[in-house]
């Protein structure tokens, strides 16, 4: 069952996708479409999920499911990465590449391959105070607090 994501409750479980390439406009609008049919239908073990999903900056994918109402068994989260799979192939874009770090710099999402960040932070382009987005947020209450938070303060502290 679909619901807005605004109105799910602080304690909702989330996946935060990163996109490998920011979306148009009109993927977005495309993409939300094929999402909204998704969580209306996703299910686990028969119980429809009380279900929604938000993208951001046109680079992330949230899907969350307030858990209060059914959780998400293995299979139900197997069929959410089938469906990201085939969205893959329908919009040319990746959801499952954990080597990109994102970071918000000038009011724009900017990437980083892993294997760069030393030479990144050497060069002054990355700080420690420099704003990474939190993929790893796991509610619904942390994405409203930790999405954005500077990079000395998240496991990427190590490079700095």
């Amino acid at each position: 069952m679909y619901v807005p994501f605004n109105e799910l409750p602080p304690h909702s479980r989330i996946w935060v996708y990163q996109l490998s390439r920011p979306l148009t406009q009109e993927e977005e609008e495309r993409m939300s479409r094929r999402l909204v049919d998704f969580v209306t239908e996703w299910s686990s073990h028969g119980n429809n999920l009380q279900a929604s999903f938000e993208i951001r900056e046109r680079h992330f994918l949230i899907l969350a499911t307030n858990e209060q109402v059914a959780t998400a068994s293995g299979c139900s989260i197997d069929k959410s990465v089938a469906f990201l799979r085939q969205l893959e192939q329908e919009f040319n874009v990746g959801f499952f590449d954990r080597t990109l770090v994102a970071f918000h710099q000038e009011g724009v999402v900017h990437t980083v391959p892993l294997p760069q960040m030393k030479k990144e932070v050497s060069e002054g382009a990355l700080s420690p105070d420099t704003l990474y987005f939190n993929t790893l947020v796991a509610t619904v209450g942390d994405l409203q607090n930790q999405w954005l938070v500077p990079a000395k303060n998240s496991w990427l502290a190590r490079y700095f």
